[in-house]
């Protein structure tokens, strides 16, 4: 059956901007990081991405590495932009990324010019398309000199491949420099994406929003369900399809007494707003305006219409704010 986008898919969708750039984000983005792999059915991925853009969600989140197996995510979605999305790409914002391991030999992975020009090229031949909006370099590399990473970023973004160039998982003091190498070559750092969730305060620790803000850069954040951690799916012990049981990112041992029992108050303050406490979670994480959007994964339609409505309740108030952080205080 073709494919029409609902037409009232901008209504209900809040989009912040990216920073101090022209780019607005909706507050919601969708990421293709563990469930779009040759694991789900495709037909399961294309529902969820045309939900997703029904709903508003206009940005794609991707790396070379999604999968599994690796650059399996990015072959999905171009599927799906190709059914789909052909009269569209131009309302989408769609990212990847290029950092971590990719294939065999000395030019495979880090930050070398080498590495992130030809992992672009590979991403864009995957994905079907002439650029993607944002290029990130997935970690930081510590022995390539970070004026060679950033410069490979620049240059894609003057050749056209790319039209913002941002980064991921560095801490603040090396995104400022980075960010002040990229202000010199004339192509501003558009945003960062951290790890970030009620469970996870090493943004805060490292005053990472205050370094964004001075530099004129956005913050999404990825995991702000602390891999699924921040839900109620463990409340009642652990299901075998979950992620816990079928993917390395999250350890069983992580699911000890005292953090269950934080879990479980969280989800209590959650009940009381009418929320799950996956909805919580990502209030939370949104609860700072200088928070560009947040990368959630979904491997339905309808986890990814549940989360979606986040943004339907009121902001959390101050005294559930020190709730919050009275549960999780000691972290």
């Amino acid at each position: 059956m073709t494919y029409s986008p609902a037409n009232d898919r901008y209504a209900s969708m809040t989009y912040r901007r990216a920073g101090r750039s022209g780019l607005l984000l909706p507050a919601i983005s969708l990421g293709l990081w563990h469930n779009f792999g040759d694991g789900l059915p495709w037909d399961r991925q294309r529902d969820i991405v045309r939900r997703a853009f029904d709903l508003g969600v206009t940005h794609f989140d991707l790396a070379n590495n999604y999968g599994p197996p690796p650059g399996s995510a990015e072959i999905n979605f171009g599927r799906v932009l190709a059914a789909d999305f052909a009269g569209h790409r131009d309302e989408m914002v769609i990212s990847t990324k290029a950092g971590y391991l990719m294939w065999d030999g000395p030019y495979g992975e880090w930050g070398s010019r080498k590495y992130l020009v030809s992992s672009l090229d590979q991403s864009l031949r995957r994905m079907g398309v002439d650029y993607v909006d944002i290029f990130y370099h997935h970690r930081p590399d510590p022995d390539t000199p970070l004026e060679e990473t950033m410069a490979a970023l620049d240059a894609v973004v003057r050749a056209g491949k790319a039209l913002y160039a941002g980064i991921s998982n560095y801490p603040a003091e090396q995104t400022g420099q980075a960010a002040a190498i990229l202000q010199e070559l004339g192509t501003p750092l558009l945003i960062h994406q951290p790890s970030y969730s009620i469970l996870n305060r090493v943004l805060e620790r490292d005053h990472l929003l205050d370094t964004l803000e001075r530099v004129g850069a956005g913050c999404i954040a990825f995991s702000p369900l602390q891999q699924g951690l921040l839900t109620d799916r463990y409340l009642g012990g652990i299901p075998a399809d979950s992620r816990v049981r079928t993917s390395a990112f999250l350890d069983e041992s992580e699911l000890d007494p005292r953090t269950m029992g934080r879990i479980a108050a969280l989800n209590d303050i959650a009940g009381r707003r009418g929320q799950s406490l996956a909805q919580m979670a990502l209030a939370w994480a949104l609860r700072d305006p200088r928070m560009t959007s947040l990368v959630i994964g979904a491997s339905s339609v309808a986890q990814l219409e549940t989360n979606v409505a986040a943004l339907d309740h009121p902001a959390l108030t101050p005294d559930e704010l020190d709730a919050i952080d009275g549960t999780v205080l000691d972290l």
